[in-house]
């Protein structure tokens, strides 16, 4: 049983120090109080722009699907997210949206009102595939992570029942210029796909990791952009890595990333040009857009939020 009085002082410890000082780099890397309310009043002018968009035009040609999770915190992300993509297909866009439990009417007919190839998987049906697939009492950590660890449905969802090549997206995307490299992988996908992070971010030690998959991992897998054959996850072996991490190394924010790096490890993959594919952009590449697709992660949120919504827009 845990001491009283040591857990007490871990509270204090924590509300004193450690949010404190975690509030403080926060600030300090978005640019400071003033930039941290330029960057949410740019947010809540990119959800409210989200709801106005205009439906694209849909050419004629094969439809490309693209796997997305969102909800009520995320819709007009994705909005944006897929509006950028479709304009510069050239082809119908066809998104599969996978509902996190809240996106209600008012979040939802915005993106089938934009989108209207788009197929929404409701959470209860989403439920009803995992009890059909990923039983509770052969998948305990699986099923435990999917409900307190939302990050792990991008894995899940997209991929329990099978069906074949699937290319899964994060919502705070923006796409600039034709994506040629994902439209030829979809048309003839022969092995997985990621994209480049800026650092190597799996939130579990490598050998652990290199020592479950059996094989070394890769550095710099980012989840931003995936691309994996439904038919070819083994969930056993999934539920039993999940075990292992979680077991020798806790649970981590990059769990997600940590699994599709160890799916990937010894194979062959379409990795996609970190040049064209940019995780974390910083200037002068933020400012000018050149390339193909920025990913918003950490200290770039606030260009994302207070002007690159606003030139994909425009």
């Amino acid at each position: 049983m845990q001491n009283p009085l040591r857990a007490l002082f871990g509270r204090a410890f924590y509300y004193t120090w450690h949010r404190p000082t975690a509030l403080l780099r926060d600030c300090l890397r978005e640019g400071g109080p003033l930039e941290q309310k330029r960057t949410e009043r740019g947010r809540a002018e990119m959800e409210a722009a989200a709801a106005h968009l205009p439906v694209l035009a849909s050419p004629a040609g094969a439809a490309f699907e693209v796997h997305v999770l969102t909800g009520r915190r995320f819709w007009y992300q994705t909005a944006f997210c897929l509006w950028s993509l479709g304009r510069h297909l050239g082809r119908p866009l066809a998104p599969i949206i996978y509902d996190d439990g809240s996106l209600g009417g008012p979040w939802r007919e915005p993106l089938l009102r934009l989108f209207p190839l788009a197929r929404v998987v409701e959470q209860p049906d989403a439920l009803a595939h995992l009890d059909a697939h990923l039983p509770a009492a052969r998948f305990p950590t699986l099923r435990d992570r999917w409900v307190n660890y939302p990050h792990i449905r991008k894995i899940i969802d997209p991929h329990v029942c099978g069906g074949g090549w699937k290319l899964v997206a994060d919502s705070d995307l923006l796409f600039f210029r034709r994506p040629d490299f994902l439209l030829e992988w979809a048309d003839s996908p022969r092995c997985p796909l990621h994209a480049v992070d800026c650092e190597t971010s799996y939130g579990y030690p490598r050998p652990l990791m290199d020592r479950l998959a059996e094989n070394p991992t890769a550095d710099l897998v980012n989840v931003g952009l995936t691309g994996l054959n439904s038919s070819e996850i083994d969930w056993d072996r999934l539920e039993n890595w999940c075990q292992g991490l979680r077991a020798n190394g806790g649970d981590s924010y990059y769990l997600e990333q940590a699994l599709v790096a160890m799916l990937l490890a010894g194979r062959q993959c379409a990795v996609a040009p970190r040049t064209d594919y940019v995780t974390l952009p910083r200037p002068p590449e933020v400012r000018e857009c050149r390339a193909v697709m920025h990913h918003y992660v950490a200290e770039s949120k606030r260009w994302y939020f207070q002007h690159n919504w606003r030139r994909v827009q425009n």
